[in-house]
């Protein structure tokens, strides 16, 4: 029997140093439909490395989608089967990041110069998990004409069976650009990826790249079967409460000091298996942007987590920073 077909309609996207299985309990907490995305892990690092320690996550996490980096079918393949049996939603290839060390590696955003090796790659996974095989690309890379190299691109996929495709709205600079501001250059062409999807409404396309506020996220789901979120809900993850309320359902109620509170039990029950304070707390430095004592809230952890004996305490101990009481139940 087929895994369910994820929800797409709000995603996380999976951003590199950021979604760790910490942030995603985090954001998980705050968006409990959410299809919540794990960083880029290299294929190599998986089947050569330490497999359990890439892939292990939480229960509680899931829906969860893997996104591999890679561009060797066999590889690829071994490593969707490794998801399905790890408990992964879905599995996602990167053809979107531009840094140097992924080109090194022959994957990420350079693969869009190859749809035939992207088949191949879509073909074998699909052929060992049952899982959605999906892919998320940019528009195109370089000085490409953004309309036929995409539509070049997405038609060699899905007739490989790539039935989701979740497209960042902006080109891929290969050279010149670093990966920072491949996020911020690059102009937002939301009509292409709007294009995408009218031509070829059998498939599921997701638009991802910069997406900020509720708004603009309902005026794309006119058009796209789903949203994806990124540094917004990172430096910002309460915002995380008001997409799923848009785009899926309302969530449960929750203050932001009911979510310390878990967040602190989850971090006790992760420090005994030694895991350090900081990398949990790291991800809920944004948590009361925009409210009074937000600034001391991120200094109090920001230089408490370093601290060899740091523990769980220190995230209810910084709750005193904040001084907004009313706003905690939004």
């Amino acid at each position: 029997m087929s895994p369910p077909f994820p929800d797409r309609r709000l995603c996380v996207a999976p951003m590199m140093d950021w979604t760790d299985r910490h942030c995603r309990y985090f954001h998980r907490l705050l968006a409990p439909r959410a299809l919540l995305y794990t960083e880029m892990i290299p294929t190599g690092a998986i089947l050569r490395g330490d497999a359990e320690r890439f892939l292990r996550f939480d229960p509680a996490e899931r829906p969860v989608a893997l996104q591999l980096g890679g561009s060797e079918p066999e590889e690829l393949a071994a490593c969707a089967r490794l998801a399905e049996r790890h408990g992964y939603a879905e599995v996602n290839l990167n053809c979107g990041c531009p840094s140097e060390r992924v080109q090194r590696g022959a994957f990420g955003a350079c693969l869009m110069r190859e749809p035939g090796l992207v088949a191949k790659c879509v073909s074998a996974m699909r052929a060992a998990t049952a899982l959605p095989v999906t892919v998320k690309c940019r528009i195109g890379v370089d000085d490409s004409d953004e309309w036929d190299f995409l539509r070049t691109f997405v038609d060699a996929i899905a007739a490989a069976g790539c039935r989701t495709v979740v497209v960042h709205a902006r080109k891929a600079w290969l050279e010149g650009l670093s990966p920072k501001e491949n996020r911020e250059v690059p102009p937002l062409r939301y009509d292409i990826v709007e294009r995408l999807k009218r031509g070829r409404p059998e498939l599921a396309v997701v638009v991802n790249g910069g997406i900020t506020t509720v708004a603009a996220a309902l005026a794309h789901r006119r058009w796209a079967d789903g949203v994806m979120i990124g540094r917004e809900a990172y430096q910002n993850p309460w915002s995380l409460r008001a997409f799923a309320a848009a785009l899926q359902e309302p969530p449960p109620p929750l203050t932001r000091h009911e979510a310390v509170a878990a967040m602190a039990d989850y971090a006790r029950r992760e420090a005994t298996a030694e895991v350090p304070l900081r990398a949990i707390a790291r991800h809920m430095l944004g948590l009361f942007n925009g409210l009074p004592g937000a600034r001391a809230w991120r200094r109090r952890l920001s230089e408490g987590m370093l601290r060899p004996d740091a523990t769980a305490e220190l995230l209810l101990d910084a709750l005193h920073c904040i001084r907004s009481e009313p706003a905690l139940a939004a």
